[in-house]
């Protein structure tokens, strides 16, 4: 009985790149494997096909030899076979390549000689207002673990070395295998690192690193915002044997200030200014923060929410010799606690005031007055 064709088994066409053939043959796989279809020989026939045709597709000169020649090019031992399942590896090897980031596997993920990167920390810093705009040169202490300096790192006590795991022979993995199922687990002995530690360092117990208390200066830039993370590139965690260290990630937040509020480089101020000011005109200084004072010239007739503009008052641009602006928002404050005769005062002025002095809220009743009406 001829063979099926390669590519009608995986349900793909001649053109189908790698991707392709492995998403078919993983859901072809899963759906025919042994261990879902037990007792079935159909299924188990199946399976076998599907294995023989993916490894046969899957490398470049096979598929090359299998697209020329057909079936014909494994035959008499032609091209080192077609499929099957091999003492060298077989199915296992495919298995574990199309399967191994759910099995949690993977050659890949296998650690060298024990050696394991540390892991990043993170520090959280809260800065003021004025610090961002000048920007500054801060002193941090950060408790981490650091590489131990009895063993170096090894975890072995000084003039012995650890031992290569006997159980999984230094590779960090053991495979288990059931009829056509096979998974790689890590080695229970030696926790994935390959070795093993029979006389471990006094000072860090076979570990390869202590934890200390650790002083780092870290550089704030003008103009940084709020949410900005630096990077300290290892000056992380201790690697584990030797490994490579962390990294550390220091996180910033800036103080609510208050005068000011931040929007980019721009910054805000709401000022309050007497009915009086408003109505007659008037000055008054402010400071920045660049630790001058600047004067605003209120016009006659200013009313509320008037913004004025000082120009490159702001906060310094990030990198950059730019400058943003700071804006003045006109508050005017309505006076309280008056006098008899403050009050007098008002209610002549109210009784003298016309319809010029108050053109905003006249003409708005007015257009009320209009629309209900009709």
């Amino acid at each position: 009985m001829a063979k099926a064709d390669f590519y009608e088994t995986l349900g793909v066409g001649r053109t189908a790149d790698e991707k392709e053939l492995k998403s078919a043959f993983r859901k072809l796989a899963m759906k025919f494997h042994p261990d879902k279809n037990p007792g079935d020989a159909e299924a188990e026939k199946k399976f076998k096909e599907l294995n023989e045709a993916y490894e046969t597709l899957k490398d470049p000169q096979k598929r090359a030899a299998y697209d020329r020649y057909g079936h014909a090019a494994f035959e008499q031992g032609g091209m080192g076979g077609g499929g099957g399942y091999s003492s060298s590896g077989g199915f296992s090897d495919i298995f574990e390549d199309i399967f191994g980031d759910m099995m949690g596997g993977g050659r890949a993920r296998r650690s060298s000689g024990g050696r394991e990167r540390g892991a990043d920390l993170r520090y959280n810093m809260e800065i003021t207002l004025e610090e961002a705009f000048a920007g500054k040169t801060a002193q941090i202490r950060v408790p981490t673990s650091i590489t131990c300096d009895v063993c170096s790192g090894s975890g072995a006590k000084p003039g012995t070395q650890p031992k290569t795991c006997g159980t999984c022979q230094g590779s960090g993995r053991v495979r288990a295998s059931q009829g056509f199922f096979s998974v790689e687990r890590t080695c229970p002995t030696c926790h994935g690192r390959g070795q093993t530690i029979t006389d471990p360092c006094g000072k860090c117990h076979g570990q390869g690193r202590i934890t200390e208390e650790r002083s780092l200066s870290v550089n704030i830039p003008a103009g940084i915002e709020d949410g900005t993370r630096i990077r300290l590139q290892g000056e992380g965690e201790a690697g584990a044997r030797g490994g490579p260290a962390g990294d550390l990630y220091i996180f910033l937040s800036v103080k609510p200030h208050e005068f000011f509020q931040r929007d980019g480089a721009d910054l805000y101020c709401m000022v309050p200014i007497s009915m009086t000011t408003a109505a007659l005109g008037g000055t008054f200084d402010v400071a920045t923060l660049d630790g001058s004072k600047s004067r605003v010239t209120v016009p006659e007739g200013t009313q509320a929410g008037k913004q004025f503009r000082l120009k490159a008052k702001g906060m310094p641009v990030l990198r950059s010799s730019q400058t943003g602006d700071l804006y003045i928002q006109i508050q005017i404050e309505t006076p309280q606690k008056l006098t008899k005769r403050q009050r007098e005062l008002l209610q002549e002025f109210e009784e003298i005031s016309s319809k010029e002095n108050n053109p905003e809220s006249t003409g708005f009743f007015t257009r009320m007055k209009e629309f209900f009406e009709g």
